[in-house]
């Protein structure tokens, strides 16, 4: 049974969906994603700007910071001595009366004897602070936003390039691409690198450059107590390297078992109605509980391992404060430091941990983001149709002559489909194709359309070699209309009126009478305003191949290619279509693919096709009267049942 939503009747055959994605470099999708950031550079630059200057103005805050605590201690400390007497006098007492460390802890300060904390002074210091922290949030506002705007437009753009690129892809893709998947990597796969983009880049320029600015601001206040706070740095980036490169292929299974999981899910929708026929609930339960499963799995483990990241990197920041507070204590007691020096290097050096923490956490949201865009990028780099010439011809005239010659196609290299077919289609004419499953009927009119180029000979429209044509000019001049009938959320009229946008309502409602939708239209409560879903919900199977009819009728196509299009009527619908489709034909080429070999007696020409090749052609009477392949086909319809024995002479 052919699962619902795998490839398309006519595709080609024997290909497989794509593999699972293994793990990549994460450095050439780095960069490729950072070169998409370059057509901002200028709104870049004032983002890099105004973070370096947040990161400033934010690591000189606890400096000054520390010296109002040290205007706060020094000023307690000279409350405690005796007033009248020069800090020099006070020292030299201290020493006599045997308190040596704290003679030379009160000799680095300085402090007046007798005179305590100046509060109009630590007044104005710590007013200074709150500028400069209200100055670094604003400016780390501004950055936000600009690299917000940024963001969102690179992934506009990158979402554009994808759907410009969805229609420059061969047919070939499709058939083998689960839609799911490729529906997952246009969504889900843009959506997750947007928030990751966005939440990594301003984070990681911050976190970096403030990692930077602390580490010149330690060295300044005691190049020991720097020393301490830097041996952190290789230790965490290890740690950071060797977890991130463990998580980086789960990371990669969690965005394909996605896709897959999706997939699935796409394909059971679809075909929930097959499912539930043919009873394969449980086995549609069991697959998806087993994709679940692997999904389940993959982020689990992408999660648990990046996730040790953090804790790792806060561990050793925690050793890190311990020794910087015992080693600035000894130094305070030395007189070496002031208290508000080292209450400042103990606030970069928790700030020297943070940003190294911040990186770590946000390697989750990078590995996850790139494999997101390597999916994406899988997509911009697959090889694309051939393009049109570039100095195309338009037939002179549009009749819809259509001639095949010598015309050979395959879809797979070592495995032949047409071989060396020429046919004839003269305007006005109606040439139907028959034969069995997989004799290349589908095949042959996706080659009038382009949707495959032919291998070897020629089709020509109208005298010019169709690969000569633009694509859009070709496919304006034919009309098609398939089995599996396609409508979109909308009105009846906007289903129609899609064949034709600058169409009038009369003319769009002569096409409803003529394919005879508008009969059970009228029947409708809301008639041409009865809105439809996707699916084409509200009006039955066969209902909905009209509409799709009505809609090819209204683009008065010079080519009119009908893909077993009246499979889903009845018999009466079925006659009273051909018979308006008589009054379409004039003029006009038409290529019929039936089974129903009633619904041809009236071609001008019926071609009999069998492994790609035509076996006899000719008009039904014709054909019977020459007692071939197609004369026992038909038989076989309207006298008995199918002799599986008989073989169809060379």
């Amino acid at each position: 049974m052919t699962r619902p939503g795998g490839p398309r009747p006519g595709g080609p055959p024997g290909m497989a969906g794509p593999p699972v994605e293994k793990a990549r470099s994460f450095g050439p999708s780095m960069k490729r994603l950072v070169a998409l950031l370059a057509s901002y550079r200028g709104i870049m630059s004032i983002v890099l700007g105004s973070i370096v200057a947040s990161v400033i103005l934010t690591a000189i805050a606890p400096r000054v910071l520390g010296h109002a605590t040290d205007l706060v201690f020094n000023g307690f400390i000279g409350s405690l001595l005796p007033a009248g007497l020069s800090k020099e006098q006070a020292v030299d007492g201290l020493r006599a009366d045997g308190q040596g460390t704290f003679a030379d802890m009160v000799s680095s300060m300085d402090v007046t004897p007798g005179v305590g904390v100046d509060f109009a002074d630590v007044g104005r210091v710590l007013a200074l602070v709150l500028v400069l922290y209200l100055a670094a949030s604003a400016l780390a506002w501004l950055a936000a936003f600009l690299l917000n705007n940024a963001v969102v437009g690179v992934i506009r753009g990158l979402r554009a390039d994808v759907e410009a690129k969805i229609h420059r892809l061969p047919l070939r893709y499709y058939d083998s691409a689960p839609r799911g998947d490729l529906l997952s990597r246009v969504t889900n796969d843009l959506d997750n690198l947007s928030q990751s983009l966005q939440q990594t880049i301003s984070q990681f320029l911050n976190s970096v450059l403030t990692v930077v600015a602390l580490l010149v601001m330690m060295i300044w206040i005691s190049p020991l107590l720097a020393l301490i706070a830097v041996v952190t740095v290789p230790l965490a980036a290890i740690a950071t390297a060797v977890i991130a490169k463990r998580s980086k292929p789960h990371f990669m299974a969690q965005w394909a078992s996605t896709g897959a999981l999706n997939a699935q899910v796409e394909e059971a929708f679809t075909g929930h109605e097959l499912v539930t026929a043919f009873g394969r609930q449980r086995e549609i339960e069991e697959t998806f509980d087993a994709r679940n499963e692997k999904l389940y799995q993959s982020s689990w483990r992408a999660q648990f391992i990046s996730g040790a990241i953090m804790p790792t990197i806060m561990f050793l920041g925690n050793l890190n404060y311990v020794a910087i507070a015992v080693v600035g204590g000894l130094r305070v007691a030395s007189g070496s430091l002031s208290l508000g020096e080292v209450q400042a290097f103990i606030q970069y050096s928790r700030q020297f941990t943070q940003p190294l923490t911040q990186i770590g956490s946000m390697i989750n949201l990078m590995q996850s983001g790139v494999a997101s865009a390597e999916r994406i990028f899988d997509i911009l780099d697959a090889d694309e149709q051939t393009p049109d010439d570039e100095r195309p011809q338009t037939p002179a005239t549009d009749h819809g002559l259509i001639e095949f010659d010598d015309v050979s196609f395959r879809y797979i290299a070592d495995k032949p489909l047409i071989e060396n077919l020429s046919l004839l289609a003269r305007p006005g004419h109606m040439v139907a194709i028959v034969g069995p499953t997989g004799a290349g009927k589908t095949t042959l009119v996706n080659l009038v359309m382009r949707f495959y180029d032919v291998d070897a000979g020629t089709i020509r429209v109208d005298g010019i070699d169709s690969t000569r044509m633009t694509r859009d000019d070709l496919r304006e001049r034919t009309g098609m209309v398939l089995q599996d009938s396609w409508l979109f959320g909308g009105t009846i009229y906007d289903n129609i009126a899609y064949g034709d946008p600058d169409a009038s309502r009369d003319e769009v409602l002569e096409a409803a009478r003529l394919s005879h939708v508008d009969h059970f239209v009228r029947t409708l409560p809301d008639g041409y305003e009865t809105v439809l879903d996707d699916e084409g919900g509200g009006v039955s199977a066969g209902e909905r191949q009209l509409i799709t009819i009505a809609r090819a009728f209204l683009a008065k196509p010079t080519i009119l290619i009908l893909d077993e299009a009246t499979s889903s009527v009845d018999t009466r619908t079925e006659l009273l279509i051909q018979q308006a489709m008589a009054n379409l034909r004039t003029d006009r080429t038409s290529f019929v693919i039936a089974h129903r070999l009633s619904t041809i007696r009236d071609a001008d020409v019926i071609v009999v096709m069998e492994d790609g090749r035509i076996r006899e052609q000719g008009t039904h009477d014709e054909l019977l009267a020459a007692g071939g392949a197609y004369c026992r086909l038909y038989r076989s319809q309207f006298t008995g049942p199918v002799d599986e024995t008989v073989e169809v002479a060379p």
